[in-house]
């Protein structure tokens, strides 16, 4: 039961955690005050039935309310957090609970008397608490100012209420203190939790818009690239060709030199959009590191460079190592959400002249297949295995430690290029 239950919390992302963190201390809350509050009561009754019946009876209804918390503080938290409806129908019953309560021990005062043994503390103390558990959802679905109004009309209203029927002004004085003491003590708990909640959401929901714009300025960037390479071309071939259809009408010989100059520039276009894509797939590898290291941390990722700086390295093996981090990058910007710490490391073994670079990030909350080279799953993850076949290198990715996910890549280099590194 327990492996479940972990195993149910680690599937779950850092904001999901967070999330249920907060929501179930919120639920658990208004046990407190049935435990600490009310069950004391039960000691007050004296052996009396009628005592014993209001006591058990205002205990009753605490514990209802308690197990009603969960649905009503659950719902009132989604309408907080524009999630959700209000829950009118579970509020008015926790009202009603929370009245029926109040009459139980306001009864139970007037049995037993103010003054009678600890009464004068207990149950003043089990009517604040009863009173904490219906405030902290309506302090939920109104705003501050609506509540904190109900709450100080409800505190005039009971001062009048219990001076004209008692005649006792300075006890609907301290009964009003006790409400309002409730009512703030509930709102300053709720209130601040919801609001937590919400800057969580926000700020997860930013670091993934950022995550984004960051994928996106890439695209931008390489359309960027390739509509200054063939659009001017592309205008050229429009102009020679519109040029020879109309030379060709008049049957002029002019016709076959636009054409012969339309095939060479579209030759040429071919040229350079291969150079484009060329580049494109053989980066730099400092700059595929820096770029790397920019992209996750605008995703709110802290990405560490660690290794051979100064080493030189063959163009080919030096395009494949960019390869895998752009796509290591990538990989890790699908779980920007849960990826809190990257590290890209660069060693060289010059025993037996083989570089290797591995790639870890922790925020891994799913099982990953382990898989060596020629079995990576995922078409990005293939495609870089089979792009160092050629080179002799091996790939192999899987989890490590508990969260964490490490992509490693072991190329052949030259001894010379060992030896200096």
């Amino acid at each position: 039961m327990i492996g479940r239950l972990r195993a149910m919390w680690r599937r779950r992302s850092q904001v999901g955690m967070v999330e249920a963190y907060f929501r179930w201390t919120l639920y658990a809350l208004p046990w407190l005050p049935v435990v600490g509050g009310v069950m004391p009561v039960m000691g007050l009754t004296g052996g009396s039935p009628l005592p014993v019946v209001l006591a058990v009876g205002a205990s009753g209804l605490n514990v209802l309310q308690g197990v009603l918390a969960f649905p009503l503080l659950n719902r009132a938290l989604n309408r907080y957090l524009k999630l959700g409806a209000t829950p009118r129908g579970l509020l008015l019953v926790s009202g009603v609970l929370t009245l029926a309560a109040e009459i139980a021990l306001v009864t139970l005062i007037a049995v037993n008397g103010i003054g009678h043994g600890e009464s004068l503390a207990t149950v003043p103390t089990a009517a604040g608490a009863t009173l904490t558990p219906f405030f902290m959802a309506h302090s939920l679905v109104v705003s501050k100012r609506r509540f904190l109004a109900a709450l100080a009309a409800a505190a005039m209203g009971l001062i009048l209420l219990l001076g004209v029927l008692t005649g006792s002004w300075l006890g609907g004085l301290v009964a009003a203190i006790l409400l309002v003491f409730a009512g703030m003590w509930s709102f300053l708990i709720a209130r601040p939790t919801g609001w937590l909640l919400g800057v969580v959401r926000k700020l997860d929901a930013a670091r993934s818009t950022e995550a984004r714009l960051a994928v996106a300025e890439e695209r931008l960037r390489f359309g960027r690239d390739l509509h200054d390479v063939m659009g001017r071309n592309l205008a050229v071939i429009a102009l020679k060709s519109e040029l020879a259809v109309q030379l060709a009408r008049r049957e002029r010989p002019e016709a076959v030199e636009q054409m012969v100059e339309v095939q060479r520039i579209a030759q040429e276009s071919q040229r350079e959009v291969r150079e484009v894509v060329r580049g494109y797939r053989k980066a730099d590898l400092q700059a595929e590191l820096a770029g790397a290291r920019s992209i996750l941390r605008a995703a709110g990722v802290d990405c560490r460079i660690e290794g051979e700086d100064e080493t030189q390295l063959p163009p080919e093996v030096e395009s494949a190592l960019g390869w895998v981090v752009r796509e290591g990058t990538t990989n890790v910007l699908r779980h920007a959400a849960e990826v809190r710490h990257c590290a890209v490391r660069t060693l060289i073994d010059p025993h037996r002249s083989v570089l290797v670079m591995t790639m870890e990030n922790d925020g891994v909350t799913h099982r990953m297949v382990t898989t060596g080279t020629g079995s990576l799953p995922g078409s990005g993850l293939r495609g870089l295995g089979e792009r160092l076949q050629p080179l002799g290198g091996t790939l192999t990715s899987g989890p490590v430690l508990q969260g964490s996910y490490r992509l490693t890549v072991e190329l052949p280099i030259p001894t010379r290029a060992a030896a200096t590194g």
